[in-house]
């Protein structure tokens, strides 16, 4: 026996995981403290700084992009309190707001999606919004759904389903089994925008029954990665899929190995980290926003940091806001991939609104 070459191979066996992992994991997210004068829009439903809201609406899904001329752009879903907050279901609409500032106060700007319109087929709804930029190119992915019923009394069909949720026949049989998740794109942010015209991605492999929470990054090396959810196959619980695409409209091909199977988990907000060479997502489960990370894309495992927070909002006046609903969550970053703010939507009985956390790695403190 060639005790050199032996010994050689099992040197390279020892160091295969640095090699296919790459350095450690050492992100460490400090949540900042909010200014007491924005609790009072928990309140009175007015946007100010940190917290974005709509008098007469729920507010969502917060999505924030920074712009060219410097300012910062927010795309959420919004829909009517008149109906009940589980018309999130079938009268969500996707809207622009812009702020000089990311934790704002944004002003609104217009509505980018509407529920329904033209050019849309059977179509109906829009949420889980995120808004991306790659090249010259602006990118909105949300989610959409449709059922045969609708076809005739569609509108009545939807006011209905939206006062029952989850438990009307419709949704449980039609809607929900058609949710799939959309792009539409446009050179400028105030659009026109282009639906795709068919679903982007649709259940395979890890999920079934829907493709929804859509949440797009560009590795380095130029790949487009999602992580979707949908169903567990044979279960009740729901995944966290990925799938990656040489295009930002793909073709998108889910991946053999979920992001998250061990837990019921939604939302992902997911980012490359240039500096640390990294992917990061986020998530919100029960009790806990978490975090995840990947060296490659391809190969995720809990972040150094997995639980994130717990859903609690802390202000600088030494109190604490614990709502009955916190998701959503979505990390602005720099160009270079730094986490700067997370956005999150809170519910607290009948309203709900979107709030600025300010962000800051410890280790760079």
């Amino acid at each position: 026996m060639n005790f050199n070459r032996l010994l050689g191979g099992l040197v390279c066996l020892a160091l295969m995981p640095a090699l296919v992992w790459g350095a450690p994991d050492t992100l460490q997210l400090r949540i900042g403290k909010l200014p007491a004068a924005s609790k009072a829009s928990l309140d009175d439903l007015q946007s100010r700084p940190f917290i974005t809201a709509h008098p007469g609406w729920y507010s969502w899904c917060p999505s924030v992009l920074q712009a060219a001329d410097g300012k910062y752009h927010m795309f959420h879903a919004r829909w009517p309190q008149s109906l009940g907050f589980l018309s999130w279901l079938t009268h969500s609409q996707v809207v622009h707001a812009v702020a000089d500032r990311p934790e704002g106060p944004y002003t609104e700007v217009g509505v980018a999606i509407p529920a329904t319109g033209p050019g849309r087929g059977d179509w109906f709804n829009a949420h889980n919004a995120k808004i991306k930029r790659f090249g010259d190119t602006y990118y909105l992915y949300f989610i959409q759904t449709r059922g045969d019923s609708f076809a005739v009394d569609g509108e009545a069909k939807r006011v209905a389903m939206a006062r029952v949720g989850y438990r009307h026949p419709l949704w449980m049989n039609e809607a929900r089994p058609n949710q799939r998740t959309f792009v539409a794109t446009a050179k400028s942010l105030d659009g026109p925008w282009s639906i795709s015209p068919d679903p982007i991605i649709q259940p395979a492999k890890t999920i079934t029954t829907l493709t929804v929470n859509p949440a797009v990054c560009q590795g380095p090396d130029g790949t487009y990665f999602m992580i979707v959810k949908g169903d567990k196959p044979g279960s009740r619980a729901r995944n966290q899929a990925l799938a990656i695409a040489n295009s930002p409209v793909g073709p998108w091909t889910i991946q053999d190995a979920p992001v998250i199977d061990d837990l019921d988990t939604e939302d992902a907000s997911i980012w490359y980290d240039q500096t640390r060479k990294r992917f990061y997502a986020v998530f919100h489960a029960r009790g806990f926003l978490g975090m995840m990370t990947s060296p490659d894309g391809y190969h995720w495992e809990k972040a150094a940091q997995y639980k994130l927070t717990p859903k609690e909002i802390v202000f600088d006046d030494g109190t604490t806001w614990k709502p009955d609903r916190m998701e959503r969550p979505f990390v602005l970053t720099d160009d270079r991939g730094q986490p700067q703010q997370l956005f999150v939507a809170c519910k607290r009985g009948d309203t709900s609104v979107n709030v600025c956390l300010p962000l800051f790695a410890t280790e760079d403190e």
